[in-house]
């Protein structure tokens, strides 16, 4: 029955529009539109696997509504089982339908330098706060020069001002970790443009050096995970881009936001206890299944290939354990 017995938190009520919220601008050296926490968005599909896009603008108002940003098309959006145009035109239409560009942290990266540009450039037309970008990740063993590269091409070739590049280290599904070393001589040679990291390593010794190291440029480092946002906040880090996020919202920026208080650690333990039930399961698929349920909405349930749904003994499996710890995702069903 997903009560919120557990995390305590209130939840902002749904709505068919986009609240009017303030959103705090940084306070760093790179100021910004974005906020401490940002969600990869699960993508529901239409019958033929193309981004439902009403039913995706639904999702993206509720994490607004619960003070969390907009990473649309990252790993957990299945973003790159999707085209160029495909990510581009659901972009386009979530901007036209009125959801905040400055609010949203678009996936832009791809194996190919041509995708990379088509989806950064339509990205920084359309105003988004920032760029997502992955590596070049199908050849493997590549140096540091070959991917400098690479974001250096992209960059050049966008040559606008308003482009906000973030790093994306997520090696364990790439196989390509980023070495500090390269994120310093992006920052150095293009320090108004490469300004900030996701870090999905899950290697917390690696993001504190590259917090540290980087820190006096106002780089602003985003964990891959809330499991360790506390960690990144105290360290100096801005917050996280999580796909927990997608169904824990108000909780985890409701950390974000009181860090500093004396409860942040009794805080922090409770959303380790929610995204540790999710972990156990296929993220994206149990994810979207916690969805399907909460909305009656069986569409949510569709996965792109090579990914499949849950199976009905995982289904039940995580409905029960949910249950157990009296999870909901209030205000999502209206």
């Amino acid at each position: 029955m997903f009560s919120a017995k557990l995390l305590k938190v209130a939840m902002i009520s749904d709505s068919n529009l986009i609240s009017e919220r303030t959103y705090p601008m940084s306070t760093t050296p790179h100021p910004s539109s974005l906020p401490a926490v940002l969600s990869p968005v699960i993508t529901p599909f239409t019958a033929d696997g193309s981004p439902d896009v009403a039913r995706l603008g639904r999702q993206c108002r509720w994490l607004l509504d619960n003070g969390v940003g907009l990473a649309v098309f990252g790993t957990n959006s299945e973003a790159n089982s999707l085209s160029a145009r495909q990510k581009r035109s659901a972009l386009e239409a979530l901007v036209k339908a009125g959801l905040p560009a400055g609010q949203m942290m678009p996936g832009t990266g791809a194996c190919s330098v041509d995708d990379a540009l088509e989806m950064t450039r339509a990205a920084v037309e359309l105003g988004a706060g920032g760029v997502l970008m992955l590596p070049p990740f199908y050849y493997k063993d590549v140096t540091d020069d070959g991917l400098f590269a690479y974001y250096s091409e992209v960059i050049q070739k966008i040559g606008d001002s308003r482009l906000q590049v973030y790093i994306y280290n997520i090696p364990q599904v790439t196989k390509i970790p980023l070495s500090v070393d390269l994120l310093e001589r992006l920052v150095k040679t293009y320090p108004k443009t490469v300004v900030g990291m996701k870090d999905s390593s899950g290697d917390w010794a690696y993001t504190e050096s590259c917090i540290n190291r980087l820190k006096s440029t106002g780089f602003r480092a985003y964990a891959g995970s809330e499991t360790f946002l506390l960690k990144t906040l105290r360290a100096g880090g801005v917050g996280c881009i999580s796909a927990t996020a997608n169904v824990n919202p108000a909780a985890i920026s409701s950390l974000a936001a009181g860090w500093q208080s004396t409860g942040a650690d009794q805080h922090q333990a409770a959303l380790d206890t929610v995204r540790g039930i999710f972990q156990k399961f296929p993220m994206i698929a149990a994810m979207k299944h916690a969805v399907s349920i909460t909305l009656g909405d069986a569409a949510w349930q569709s996965v792109r290939p090579p990914l499949v749904q849950l199976s009905a003994l995982q289904q039940a499996e995580l409905m029960q354990a949910l249950d157990a710890i009296g999870f909901e995702m209030k205000g999502l069903a209206g």
